[in-house]
């Protein structure tokens, strides 16, 4: 019979997110998970047979954190919209800086997924996610997104993402990161005069 433990299976899975970020997808293991955690010896086998179980686990994990801080994105948009720039400026801030060990153990388990189709099937919820609430504001008066440009728009805020993470703790500041949306939704052509 399988562990009915909730409360122990999230730590286990939280343990082996705060490892990802620190020490990288190799960190992971069931002793470290265990050590991480502060249970037993034995725990994480119980919970997760197989080391890709366990990352599975925490793929998952992270897409229900995300989930968590979608809707409560949705929960702080004015009704009448916001600007697109500030809106992104500061969710990319807040990703590099107050959720970086979260975003770090993504791309890790992202990197991982290449070669690991049961941790890519995990992660696909991500995608769909940021898909469906970015889909979600192109109508809205001042943001504009046309929804044929929202995948676009999504790759290039991956992509800024990873290079504010990839960047020294500490050293991300939001001009940097306005600079950089801010070519992102106007391009970086030169106004004409």
């Amino acid at each position: 019979m399988p562990p009915t433990n909730p409360a122990r299976r999230q730590a286990l899975t939280d343990a082996a997110i705060d490892l990802l970020a620190a020490s990288g997808v190799h960190g992971v293991t069931h002793r470290a998970v265990e050590k991480e955690a502060g249970l037993p010896t034995g725990t994480a086998s119980n919970y997760f047979r197989s080391r890709e179980a366990l990352l599975v686990a925490a793929a998952e994990r992270v897409v229900e954190l995300h989930l968590a801080d979608m809707d409560q994105a949705a929960e702080r948009q004015p009704a009448d919209g916001a600007n697109l720039v500030e809106m992104l400026t500061e969710s990319l801030f807040a990703a590099a800086t107050t959720l970086r060990h979260r975003y770090l153990a993504i791309f890790e388990l992202q990197l991982e997924a290449v070669r690991r189709p049961a941790l890519a099937a995990a992660l696909a919820g991500l995608q769909e996610v940021a898909v469906r609430f970015t889909a979600g504001h192109h109508d809205q008066p001042r943001l504009k997104i046309a929804r044929e440009k929202v995948p676009a728009l999504i790759t290039l805020y991956g992509s800024a993402l990873f290079t504010l993470v990839s960047m020294a703790p500490g050293s991300v500041t939001r001009p940097t990161v306005e600079a950089i949306v801010d070519t992102m939704v106007y391009g970086s052509a030169v106004p004409d005069d």
